[in-house]
Order: structure tokens, then C-alpha cells, then sequence
């Protein structure tokens, strides 16, 4: 489904200076297990265009961490001082979202202050409700905070693909704005996926199969891409559907993390029957933890695994890499957080990094491996999104950027976009 800024409000529609600003943004981080810390800050580099854009406005950020039943569901205090140390200015946390004391001092807020308000997933309102827009409408969480903001900025781009009160519930009570991170993310991802930049190519790798089959066969369906290049879990289920032997270990791998595999194998077989040549798999690997060869085609002894693509495959994607004009990364090649199963991450995200082709990678790990390799500066746009990113490239409705257009419809024409 295409999505446009222009069906959207942006910050340039209003004029926000003093005006109360609800700010939803996402900023769900790794935590270390031990000390509680905040691991990495990429998500929270990411929304400081838009925070810096409303400097004389009155601010409230709503944002989640993690979801209740996981270690890592923590509060917020210290994503606050996070963005504080990060904006070099003050941020507020308050320990809920809507009591007397916060919806107290959300009303005396002044020009440039900012308030960080609890993990929205605290809050029941906040995901037992499937997206009934007039079930949001009468929460607390609408019912209380609507009434104290002026406008709704939504920049939560990692989260476009999740239809939770506090993304979507506002969108008939105040204006809900596209911030500059969305603005961009679509922008990137659409020039990518509509730009006259050709041959594409897709890399889609990694360990998450289910997401990359589901945007390898969008892809392939829509001639979006012209070739698609394979590696890690992905390459192996590719393998598996055209009948390789990957080995014991490998299967039972797809096995165990993916319920519906003999429906992801199947999905592949049918790709590998009507886009074969599209459709770039390893030829070789390197075993582990032996550290040998292996080509497609010997045994695989049942106590190793494919831990990275070899050398072969290497010299043929990297010559692959060399002919393409636009260029999506997703996923690393094998283990590549082991140096002697690094080999084919390296090489083939350097040579995408030389090329002079428009770049765009997304993925948390893909990240991490561009970050560890020095290469992020290398890419023209690297997307914060992980399951957003690749629900977006499958071609799925996306319920933030369905309320943004929802939102422009019903306020537009309004005098400055105001409730009548």
C-alpha cells in the first residue's frame, strides 16, 4: 500500500510555538540485564530533528518500553535522562501518564519545557484494545490526555505497524501530525522502492525468515527488485525449499523458531519456481564449529552448522553488488559476531559500502554489523524500523500512517486545523 507525506499533516502545516505538543516517539532500547542501562542510543539520535523543531513549544513525550512479561519492561526514568544527556536540555520524567499530579503539571507547562511521560504498555488501555478507534476514544488515556494537548506529532516510525491506543487513538481529537523521522523514513524507503535506480537489489539475510520471506515475495510479485541475494537462515530456507541438503542442525533451527516453516518452505519453493534466476543462494559455507568448507552438495555432518557463506559466494556477490544501482540491506551474512564467521558480513557489506549505488539498510543487526564495521556513514539512509520497516516493504496496511491520513481528512479545512 502506498503512503505519501503529502496525505499527511507535517510540522510545517501549523504553527506550534506555545502550543502544548504531544510527542509520540519510539525509543525502545536494548537494556543490559545486569545493570538496567540503556544500551545504545540510535533510536533516540533518530528523533532529535523533530524535538529540536518544536524548542519554543510545550512538550509531551509518550513512548513504550518493551511489553510486560519481558526483562527489559522497565519505566522510563531512564530513557529521560537519556534524551536529556543527548538533547542538552532538560527532560522531566513523570511515573504516570494520567494522574492529578501529571495532568497538573502537563497544564502549567512553559515554552521549551519537555515532560517524559511512563511506558505507555504500563497501561492495559494501551494493547488489549485491537485498534476499535471509539474503544481508544472513551480510555483514560484519551478521555484524560486528549483534552491537554494542542496538537499529536507522531514519530514513532518503528512502531507504524502497531494500532495501539497511544498511537492511533487520538487522531479524531486533536490534529495528528507526521514528524520529521516518518517524514524521512517514507521518503528513503520510497525512493528506494519507486526510483528509477535500476538493477535493484534486495540482501535479505539474517536469521528472521518469516519477515524476509514475506518482503522477498512482495519484491519478486511486484517486480519491484531485480535480484534478490540470500544468506544466513534465509539462505538455508531458500536451500531447503529446492531441496539441498542444509544438514540436521540447520533444519531443526528453522524448525524450532518458526511454527509455520513448512508454510515458509512452501512460500519459497513457489518463489524458487517462478523467479529462479531472481533468486541469488550460496553456493558455498563455512562450517561451524569445524571452521571448514563446505559446497552445496556434500554431507553436512549432523553437529555442525552453516555459520557463514563462503568463499565462492562471496566473489559472486560481491561482482553482483559491482553491477546494481540501488541497493537494500537486511540481515548479515552468517555469525558474523564471531571473527572466524565474520568473513562474508564484512565483505559483502564493504563492498556495498564502495559502491556508488543508492544504499538503504534497516535491521537492528544489520546496524550493529555496519556500526562494528565502521561503515554507517557509508549508507544514504539507515532505517530505525525493524518489524515496521519490513511490514512497510511487504506492502502491509500500516495503522500509525493510516491515522495520520484519517487525521488530515477529518481536521483539514478546519481554521488551523482546530476541533469545531
Amino acid at each position: 500500500m502506498d503512503y505519501l507525506p503529502a496525505e499527511f499533516f507535517t510540522m510545517e502545516d501549523f504553527d506550534l510555538a506555545g502550543k502544548t505538543v504531544f510527542l509520540r516517539i519510539d525509543v525502545n532500547s536494548p537494556i543490559n540485564p545486569e545493570t538496567g542501562e540503556i544500551i545504545g542510543s540510535a533510536r533516540f539520535f533518530s528523533h532529535m530533528e523533530t524535538i529540536n523543531s518544536l524548542v519554543n513549544s510545550k512538550v509531551v513525550i509518550l513512548a513504550h518500553q518493551s511489553r510486560p512479561g519481558k526483562e527489559d519492561f522497565t519505566s522510563l526514568e531512564k530513557h529521560a535522562l537519556t534524551m536529556q544527556r543527548i538533547l542538552g536540555r532538560k527532560v522531566e520524567y513523570r511515573d504516570s501518564l494520567f494522574s492529578r499530579e501529571t495532568l497538573t503539571r502537563i497544564a502549567r507547562l512553559e515554552r521549551g519545557e519537555i515532560l517524559m511521560l511512563e511506558n505507555t504498555r504500563f497501561y492495559s488501555e494501551e494493547s488489549s484494545i485491537d485498534y476499535d478507534l471509539e474503544v481508544m476514544e472513551s480510555t483514560n488515556l484519551v478521555k484524560k490526555l486528549g483534552p491537554m494537548m494542542d496538537y499529536f506529532v507522531n514519530d514513532a516510525f518503528p512502531s507504524i505497524h502497531r494500532g495501539q491506543t497511544s498511537l492511533v487513538g487520538f487522531q479524531r481529537i486533536v490534529p495528528n501530525i507526521s514528524g520529521k523521522l516518518i517524514e524521512r523514513e517514507i521518503r528513503s524507503l520510497d525512493r528506494f522502492l519507486k526510483g528509477k535506480e535500476n538493477p535493484k537489489l534486495a540482501i535479505l539475510a539474517g536469521s528472521k525468515i518469516n519477515e524476509s520471506i514475506s518482503v522477498a515475495r512482495n519484491f519478486l510479485e511486484t517486480g519491484t527488485i531485480d535480484r534478490i541475494m540470500t544468506g544466513g537462515v534465509v539462505a538455508n530456507a531458500f536451500l531447503w525449499a529446492k531441496g539441498v541438503d542444509i544438514g540436521k542442525k540447520n533444519r531443526d533451527f528453522i524448525i524450532k523458531n518458526n511454527k509455520n516453516h513448512e508454510e515458509l518452505i512452501g512460500i519459497c519453493r513457489d518463489l524458487l519456481r517462478k523467479h529462479a534466476k531472481k533468486i541469488l543462494l550460496p553456493v558455498d559455507f563455512t562450517l561451524s564449529p569445524s571452521g571448514k568448507r563446505h559446497a552445496n552438495g556434500d554431507k553436512i555432518p549432523e553437529d555442525q552448522i552453516l555459520a557463514d557463506i563462503g568463499i565462492d559466494t562471496i566473489v559472486s556477490y560481491i561482482e553482483e553488488i559491482r553491477e546494481a544501482k540501488a541497493v537494500f540491506l537486511n540481515g548479515p551474512m552468517g555469525m558474523y559476531e564471531f571473527a572466524d564467521y565474520s568473513t562474508g558480513t564484512s565483505e559483502v557489506f564493504s563492498a556495498i559500502a564502495r559502491s556508488g549505488a543508492l544504499k538503504i539498510a534497516g535491521g537492528g543487526h544489520t546496524l550493529s554489523a555496519l556500526e562494528m564495521l565502521g561503515l554507517m556513514k557509508r549508507f544514504n539512509h539507515l532505517s530505525t524500523g525493524g518489524g515496521a520497516l519490513i511490514s512497510y516493504l511487504s506492502g502491509e496496511t500500516m495503522p500509525v500512517l493510516e491515522a495520520l491520513k484519517a487525521s488530515k481528512k477529518y481536521f483539514e479545512g478546519k481554521i488551523d486545523g482546530e476541533r469545531s
